[in-house]
């Protein structure tokens, strides 16, 4: 029997401070051995990649991200993003954005040209601050870098849930829990 895939997807823009969580997090779990199946990639803020990349319907996929949620910086969140076609929007035009990242709608892009993706996972970080286009900031926050330390284990404890979870495509209403 073939092991889950499970892909574990770093978001963020490594010149713009704390958005640069989802990358650390992605680049930290790359020096690390991984459990056949699971697959770590840094989208950065490649939205189409990533897209593409969730069509390979997954057995489960961690998105890991700056989220500010307005809770002391960094603060852990897991959230289970709502993805079901009735959150779409009703014009598609909506979806396509090609100089940015913005995971909701990569998700319904992906849904929309058919992910089946089992379930959706969002680690996210409370950021302390986001440089600009016009002043960009380049490092994380000391709050964000050590909750890159404490994402790690988290994330490992995720994807042991999800490689052993029953593999049937279903919806999941959003759901959040603060660490």
């Amino acid at each position: 029997m073939t092991p889950p895939r499970i892909l574990i997807a770093g978001i963020g823009n490594i010149f713009l401070g704390d958005d640069a969580f989802g990358s650390e997090v992605a680049r930290r779990l790359l020096e690390r051995p991984r459990n056949e199946g699971v697959h770590v990639v840094d989208f950065g803020i490649r939205g189409f990649d990533l897209t593409y990349a969730l069509l390979d319907n997954y057995d489960g996929v961690v998105l890991v991200d700056a989220t500010p949620r307005g809770e002391p910086p960094g603060t852990l969140y897991v959230i289970e993003p709502d993805t079901s076609e009735a959150s779409a929007p009703k014009n598609p035009d909506l979806l396509l954005e090609t100089h940015g990242m913005d995971p909701v709608r990569v998700l319904r892009l992906a849904r929309a040209l058919g992910c089946q993706t089992h379930r959706i996972l969002l680690v996210g970080c409370e950021p302390l601050t986001f440089g600009t286009d016009d002043d960009p900031a380049m490092g994380l926050s000391d709050p964000v870098r050590r909750a890159v330390e404490e994402a790690l284990p988290l994330i490992d404890s995720l994807v042991a849930k999800l490689m052993n979870e029953p593999h049937e495509t279903t919806t999941h209403s959003a759901e959040q829990t603060r660490f």
